[in-house]
């Protein structure tokens, strides 16, 4: 049986600092990833925070109310171990960022976009020195093979845990802009990801939604806010307790890692 399914079986969970980082330990044992890695971690502030996630714990163990303990098995078992591949495959997002393609109809949803993607995209331009293809209705368009090695190259200078969180907020968002946004602290988190959204809530306001639909359009929002947090916890910073109020559970998440 994996610690997935296991039931609580410590008093304590606390932070123990060594030479390598910020561990955590549940009483005297020490986490570990599912790989068996040692779970240590950059920060105290992330460490501390994923030693709330364990004490949070109660009866059998929830991982889908874990998610930086989740983000950091994945750092060191898989991102760690394949950078350079999870770094090329997000970079080829900017051969098809979600702000480069736009309505041609109905008028107000096309005003609604230009209002919100063309700043970020002029952002981009002027961060990165790339100027993205924007085109309309379902045509594709071919972007500068120049401007997706800029976009490459500036991937794969993110360190391991800025990998991790970027993964989840580019493939959540459908957009690399909004990722390295995001990173880069360009607007906050909510506001990006409602931006990411705005086709979806488009329809939303048109036809209406239905109850699963909700809870799934939550779920991703959750996630893209829990990858934000855990890059900042990375980094040091000081951040909410938590990410997301009455999240939605995860269907068949039990075993995630």
């Amino acid at each position: 049986m994996s610690v997935w399914a296991a039931r609580r079986f410590w008093k304590e969970a606390r932070v123990v600092e060594g030479a390598g980082g910020h561990g955590v330990h549940l009483d005297e044992k020490s986490v570990r990833t599912p790989a068996k890695a040692e779970l240590v971690v950059p920060t105290r502030q992330l460490a501390e925070a994923i030693a709330a996630e364990w004490d949070a714990q109660a009866g059998v163990i929830q991982p889908a109310t874990m998610p930086l303990t989740r983000a950091a098995n994945v750092t060191i078992d898989r991102v760690g171990q394949q950078r350079d591949a999870v770094a090329a495959m997000l970079a080829e997002y900017g051969g098809s960022d979600l702000l480069c393609y736009r309505a041609d109809a109905p008028e107000g949803l096309a005003a609604w976009q230009a209002q919100a993607w063309d700043p970020l995209l002029e952002w981009a331009e002027s961060v990165f020195s790339v100027r993205l293809k924007i085109t309309r209705g379902v045509m594709p368009v071919k972007q500068d093979p120049a401007t997706l090695n800029r976009l490459h190259d500036a991937t794969r200078l993110l360190d391991n845990w800025a990998l991790t969180a970027f993964h989840d907020l580019v493939s959540l968002s459908g957009s690399l802009i909004i990722g390295f946004a995001a990173l880069r602290k360009i607007a906050p988190a909510e506001t990006l990801w409602q931006a990411s959204r705005i086709d979806e809530t488009w329809q939303q306001e048109q036809w209406g939604q239905d109850e699963e639909a909700q809870a799934a359009a939550e779920r991703k929002r959750c996630d893209f806010l829990d990858a934000m947090r855990f890059h900042d916890l990375s980094r040091g910073r000081d951040v909410q307790a938590q990410a997301c109020q009455n999240r939605p559970p995860h269907p068949i998440s039990s075993t995630k890692t």
